[in-house]
């Protein structure tokens, strides 16, 4: 008696759906490579030092603007659910979002600088 294998069938949609993320992400890969602007040294150390801080506070910024959106959209999907728990945690989300985006006026807030 002979077995049925049941084989994986991938839809054609599918697999274009993947094709076309495929492409747009090593696109934007290679536009980021291709891209590149060489550092040139600073002469003064503070400056690299003050360049350094500006570069690391704007990736939280970007980190925090991320999860603000998160949390955003996390409240959205909870009103259309009406799951409080999940109005809670975006709610959360939110907060913390705004938080770390605005941490570096924030701490030039606290220390008076």
């Amino acid at each position: 008696m002979k077995h049925e294998v049941n084989h994986i069938v991938y839809s054609s949609e599918g697999e274009r759906r993947a094709k076309k993320i495929y492409a747009r992400v090593s696109s934007l890969f290679l536009a980021l490579v291709l891209t590149t602007v060489p550092a040139l040294a600073v002469n003064d150390p503070l400056a690299a030092v003050n360049n350094l801080s500006d570069f690391i506070f704007s990736l939280i910024r970007a980190i925090g603007l991320i999860l603000l959106g998160f949390g955003i959209l996390q409240v959205g999907l909870s009103l259309k659910s009406h799951d409080p728990s999940q109005r809670a945690n975006g709610m959360l989300t939110v907060a913390g979002g705004i938080v770390i985006t605005f941490t570096k006026e924030i701490l030039t807030l606290v220390t008076g600088g």
